[in-house]
């Protein structure tokens, strides 16, 4: 059910626009002039439906006090400019008056469903060891993934992840397995490039006893084990064609066949399965069964490499960095400047395994508070020649700290010199000092004010600390 805002200084126009969508199974709430909306704060809506012409303020000024709920907006014939001069704005849509009922209620819909899919939230995930996790990213291209989860999980189909290795193909398949209907069943992963080409239909579909040399028992295959609940191929690009023949009469039939047996068994198993390759291009040159693929490829969900999702990159880099501060007993370390530059410039051909390996490594080797380029290990190529360095603020030669101890940290020379810009500079300082002196006498210290401070503080993500600091014991 959506949450939607009227705001009309007609009495009369405003309730009947509340009666049609109220009876459209809409949430309405009513204002009649843009002060009255902002006290009902429009943000805390699904849409905002509001007339061009108010007392006071116009309508369009809405269009940037409810962001990001969009602002469809209300004009009439006669003022056709001012609605185009509306959508420059920032308006979603406008809505001529007299209004067709009809229309409007299309209209609405559209743009409920398109918010929708543009804000579609991150699934949460529980790993293997019961630890939550969500996943990460608001970029078009993961709300688009987003999205496609939610709505093909409860379906029950087969579901092919396509993306390149390290973009989380596997947590994909497990969110979609938790948000489906067998989420109280097991969900049983393989991947097919880690077992032996010999072994690989032994492991899927099991075997009898004597069954092959060295099959001094009876096995059950990982398919059977998945009855009732989830298999996950992985690198499914790399199954035998053998294999390939018996995984179709799984999603054929529902039947499988141990090696050694004249028995077929009946399985009720979804398969949610992912690759690197292009499918349809290994059907071509008889590597992969083009039958196989189309029984596959019956909802297909892209993963964008890293790349791809610049807006993403750091924030993604941000939480892996909080992980491995916590596995190395280093809470507290933050990416300086330059190597948030280095991170959000890499193109990182091994995607997010190779994102974390580097602050892995940025983490192990990092001394003093901050994690420079160098810690990283990445090579982004050769780096332009460093201007000459800016003059030392004048906080660098501080005496003693607020606490009364040898001032510490900021003379300390760090492991990428050159790109200790005035930005790293303050990062450091803060990070050095905070726990021990005011936002007052830091601000003082570096030579701005508090406000300045502040700002400062939120554009370099640095957190202000709250209460004290905790013993390392």
């Amino acid at each position: 059910m959506s949450r939607i805002l009227i705001v009309e200084d007609e009495a009369i126009i405003r309730s009947a626009l509340r009666r049609l969508l109220e009876r459209h199974d809409h949430t309405v709430s009513e204002a009649g002039a843009v002060s009255e909306a902002l006290d009902l704060d429009p943000q805390r809506f699904d849409l905002v439906i509001s007339d061009l012409r108010l007392p006071g303020d116009p309508g369009t000024e809405l269009i940037a006090r409810a962001a990001p709920v969009p602002v469809l907006i209300m004009t009439s014939y006669a003022s056709m400019r001012s609605a185009v001069e509306a959508l420059k704005l920032g308006a979603v849509d406008y809505v001529a008056k007299p209004f067709d009922h009809d229309e409007l209620l299309e209209t609405v819909a559209r743009v409920l469903h398109q918010q929708a899919t543009q804000r579609a939230e991150p699934p949460d995930i529980t790993e293997p060891g019961g630890q939550r996790q969500t996943m990460i990213g608001n970029c078009p291209a993961m709300q688009a993934v987003y999205t496609r989860i939610r709505k093909t999980a409860p379906a029950d189909v087969t579901v092919l992840i396509q993306g390149e290795s390290g973009t989380g193909k596997e947590l994909v398949a497990r969110a979609i397995h938790q948000q489906s209907k067998r989420a109280a069943a097991s969900l049983v992963c393989v991947n097919c490039a880690a077992i032996p080409e010999t072994l690989i239909e032994s492991e899927l579909f099991g075997h009898e006893k004597g069954a092959f040399t060295g099959a001094s028992a009876a096995r059950t295959g990982l398919v059977e084990a998945a009855d009732g609940g989830t298999l996950f191929l992985d690198e499914i690009g790399e199954l035998p064609l053998d294999a390939q023949a018996r995984l179709l009469r799984v999603l054929q039939e529902g039947e499988i066949r141990k090696i050694g047996s004249v028995e077929t068994r009946h399985v009720d198993v979804r398969l949610i399965a992912a690759t690197h390759r292009d499918l349809r291009a290994l059907s071509k040159t008889g590597e992969f069964r083009l039958d196989l693929y189309y029984r596959l490829n019956v909802m297909q969900i892209d993963l964008p490499p890293l790349r791809d999702r610049e807006d993403d990159i750091l924030e993604i880099a941000d939480v892996l960095l909080d992980k491995a501060c916590r596995r190395h007993d280093r809470e507290g370390l933050r990416l300086s400047r330059a190597a948030r530059r280095v991170i959000r410039d890499f193109p990182w051909p091994g995607n997010v395994r190779e994102l974390e390996n580097a602050l892995e490594r940025g983490v192990i080797l990092a001394e003093g508070h901050l994690i420079h380029p160098d810690d990283l290990g990445l090579s982004p190529g050769p780096r332009p020649t460093p201007a000459p360095r800016p003059p030392e603020p004048p906080s660098r030669a501080a005496g003693p700290t607020a606490s009364g101890g040898e001032s510490h940290g900021e003379e300390e020379p760090t492991p990428d010199e050159e790109d200790l810009s005035l930005e790293d500079y303050f990062q450091h300082f803060v990070l050095e000092h905070q726990d021990q002196m005011s936002e007052t006498e830091l601000a003082q210290k570096l030579g701005i004010s508090r406000k300045c401070l502040w700002e400062r503080r939120q554009r370099l993500g640095i957190p202000r600390k709250k209460g004290p600091r905790r013993s390392a014991g």
